[in-house]
């Protein structure tokens, strides 16, 4: 039944340049969200697998970083442009393993493909310094050198743009990889390595090892000694053992990790664009996203419009197959995810919170969840704490400002965080105090390759996209030289 959209998708791994199966013959099937059915089968790779990545990738490293920068650049561009021809197909080939509706499909497409547009560009601009030391008189000159191997573990939620998010700048660096994508949603990033053969990426430099165990292979990769980077995107729970197991290596670590993201709206807020914001910052991927609005802070003055608009829209959205042009709503990743979003809301039911759209999954195949608004949330709320990684928005009220930063900041985590004024004064004032990496700020939507996407506390270390994306994948070398 799904020959037509996975016509020519490889399912073998990607080593060295070519297609070979697991080292065992070990495959495991993935599941399509909307409808439980296997899709396909795809090889699971083992520790000796990827051995054998690293070994390509070191193999062919000393080649590619020696590639002038506008080389590395020029297949980068080319591969923007194959990326983008095939966009329709990719997207579909997204929503049949992610779930996700097809406008977000595309959108996640069109985003993906950027990376390899902005770090072609920005791959040209690793810049050094030259400059006198104050004591000695000595000339410093500072380069940065591609940093080598690295290891990079994408998440289920959005396949292809987690992948070329980190692709991109380790190329433009001059590195070679490794990538680990998510079991949940191999299929996209296998589907890639063709292009990017097409567009000139050499044997080696780009490698893909899916496995269905994930610990083993990605520590086997963390403690090769020639494995010099790794760049994990996913839970803050996966990042904390991935950084115990990099300190055995001295491993660089970049991680993306969990969110719990507050959305506040002051009581000047123009309410139309919050709710139509909130759509976004909320409904975007189903919910499932790190940046997404977890948590809804919303004056009294304002609080039962904004529930009542917000609402309306919620309950409008079509859920379905999200193959279907019509559905807005596709079902989540896998049946974990959807009980653990009733699990939250339960909760918050039992404690007193109040269901104003949505709150019940729907019986039948699908790890469908409607989308849900609720309200009187009581402080004790598990989804107050957890991220809910779903369709349900959870608002509770607040009178004064101070009131409603200290409860936005009251988290471990500190990704992206949202408000909405028509004071620019106090959003500013309030952006300053909220312990985030990302603010929105009137705007429901903050991702952009040219961006320095990442977060504070329990959220993550370091950056991705903009300049501070390359540098990631960039080690500093000083010479200290006198002439």
């Amino acid at each position: 039944m799904y020959d037509n959209l996975i016509a020519g998708v490889p399912t073998d791994l990607w080593i060295g340049g070519a297609w070979r199966p697991s080292s065992d013959g070990s495959r495991f099937d993935v599941i399509d969200p909307a409808t439980e059915a296997v899709i396909t089968s795809v090889a699971s790779g083992t520790v000796e697998d990827a051995e054998a990545a690293v070994e390509a990738a070191a193999a062919a490293g000393a080649e590619w970083a020696a590639k002038k920068p506008r080389e590395r650049g020029e297949i980068l561009r080319k591969a923007f442009e194959l990326f983008t021809k095939e966009s329709e197909r990719f997207a579909k080939l997204i929503t049949l393993e992610n779930g996700k509706a097809l406008p977000d499909s595309r959108g996640e497409v069109a985003y993906a493909a950027e990376f390899f547009r902005w770090f072609a560009e920005e791959g040209v601009r690793n810049l050094g310094q030259l400059y006198h030391a104050p004591s000695s008189g000595a000339r410093i000159m500072v380069q940065h050198r591609p940093a080598g191997v690295a290891c990079l573990v994408t998440p289920w939620n959005y396949p292809a743009a987690m992948a070329t998010r980190k692709i991109a700048p380790a190329l433009a660096a001059g590195c070679t990889v490794v990538l680990k994508p998510a079991s949940e949603t191999p299929l996209t990033m296998l589907a890639l390595m063709p292009l990017l053969a097409e567009a000139g990426v050499p044997p080696g430099v780009v490698n893909v090892v899916p496995s269905r165990r994930s610990g083993a292979v990605v520590s086997a990769m963390l403690h090769d000694m020639r494995v010099r980077v790794v760049s994990f995107t996913g839970s803050t729970e996966v990042g904390v053992k991935l950084l115990r197991e990099a300190a055995d290596n001295v491993v660089r670590p970049a991680m993306e990790l969990g969110g719990n993201a507050p959305f506040l709206v002051f009581e000047d807020a123009d309410i139309d664009a919050a709710v139509d914001g909130a759509m976004i910052a909320k409904m975007r991927n189903q919910g499932e996203a790190c940046t997404a609005a977890n948590r809804f802070y919303v004056h009294e003055a304002v609080h039962d419009a904004f529930v009542d608009k917000l609402t309306a829209r919620m309950a409008a959205l079509k859920m379905g197959n999200g193959l279907d042009e019509s559905v807005a709503l596709g079902p989540l990743v896998n049946a974990d995810t959807r009980d653990k979003v009733q699990e939250l809301v339960d909760d918050a039911v039992a404690k007193g919170a109040k269901v104003t759209v949505g709150g019940r999954r729907p019986d039948g195949k699908g790890f469908f969840y409607p989308a849900t608004v609720l309200t009187h949330i009581a402080d004790d709320a598990k989804l107050l704490r957890e991220e809910i990684f779903g369709p349900v928005a959870a608002i509770k009220t607040f009178r004064a400002e101070q009131e409603a930063i200290d409860a936005a900041n009251a988290t471990e985590y500190g990704l992206a965080a949202y408000l909405y004024t028509k004071d620019l004064s106090r959003g500013l004032r309030v952006s300053e105090k909220l312990d985030f990496g990302m603010i929105g700020l009137n705007r429901g939507l903050m991702s952009d390759p040219a961006a320095p996407f990442g977060g504070m506390k329990q959220s993550g270390l370091g950056r991705e996209g903009a300049h501070e994306g390359l540098m990631e994948f960039l080690e500093t070398q000083y010479v200290s030289v006198n002439w």
